[in-house]
């Protein structure tokens, strides 16, 4: 444990969040920067006494239930988690569970992409976020529970009952349906014991034999697909252009699809984006 640089850590961890960033009120009189080490306690759920000690290089080494408390207080990052385990001479564990919580730039990022439709890609392949366009080629993901908003549960298992499925062309599917077995084992080696991933991999073994035969192959080579055919019910094929943005912190992709200027895909995507989520081939 190294006590002086652990308490350098905490203090300038708790010196950069503001009361508003955690739902504390200001209040009158703040001479210090950032938050009071009572608050940090408080919201740690330890005594103020002890943490004092700690950013007074006095303190014993704390727990782990008191570092994942702290780490939760100062809202740091999983690099940073790990760094504050290490100082308190207590290695990190593996990460809880593959995150859901989408950064607020990357959310910005995708309503500035007007004439690209963007998603977000959880470590299991749940879409956590999408601009609309993306809901307007793809799915209206909003009226789908998290379940049904799993990709690679949908391209094995089958799209839920009333919906059409996926709506990648069939040869984009058997890719698909191959690299995304190979980033899910990658993903339950990275959070073992995670119950959701292993309820999903449970899951998928059980209702296909195809991600059954992909699985037993133990293949972890990444695959990189540059172009994308959806077959959308009102404007028919659209072949685009997909990039991958990795959001590293997060264990989070952002895919997104565009189409080249001009084009017959850049017109398909334009209607779209005039069209949106509503269904125009059903009566009513």
């Amino acid at each position: 444990m190294d006590r002086r640089e652990l308490a350098g850590f905490l203090r300038g961890r708790r010196e950069r969040i503001s009361p508003a960033d955690v739902g504390l009120p200001a209040g009158p009189r703040r001479r210090t920067p950032g938050l009071r080490r009572e608050e940090v306690a408080q919201l740690a759920f330890i005594s103020a006494e002890y943490y004092t000690r700690l950013e007074q290089a006095r303190g014993p080494r704390p727990s782990r239930e008191v570092l994942s408390g702290l780490a939760r207080a100062l809202r740091l990052s999983d690099a940073e988690r790990d760094h504050l385990h290490h100082l308190a001479g207590a290695p990190p564990g593996p990460p809880p569970g593959p995150s859901r919580e989408v950064r607020q730039s990357i959310l910005d990022l995708l309503r500035r992409l007007p004439d690209a439709a963007a998603i977000v890609l959880s470590a299991t392949f749940e879409v956590i976020a999408w601009n609309d366009l993306a809901a307007a080629l793809l799915e209206d993901f909003s009226a789908l529970s998290r379940a049904e908003r799993n990709l690679v549960r949908r391209a094995f298992l089958g799209p839920p009952q009333g919906t059409r499925g996926p709506r990648h062309a069939t040869a984009d599917l058997t890719a698909f349906a191959r690299a995304a077995t190979r980033d899910l084992r990658a993903t339950a080696a990275r959070y073992p014991g995670d119950p959701e991933v292993t309820a999903l991999v449970r899951d998928l073994l059980a209702g296909s034999e195809e991600f059954a035969r992909l699985w037993a192959e133990h293949d972890v080579r990444a695959e990189l697909t540059l172009r994308k055919t959806v077959e959308h019910p009102m404007v028919g094929p659209i072949t685009l252009n997909c990039d991958v943005l990795d959001v590293a912190d997060r264990d989070q992709r952002v895919v997104i699809y565009t189409a080249e200027p001009g084009s017959p895909a850049d017109e398909a995507l334009r209607l779209l984006s005039v069209i949106g989520t509503q269904r125009m081939d059903v009566p009513g």
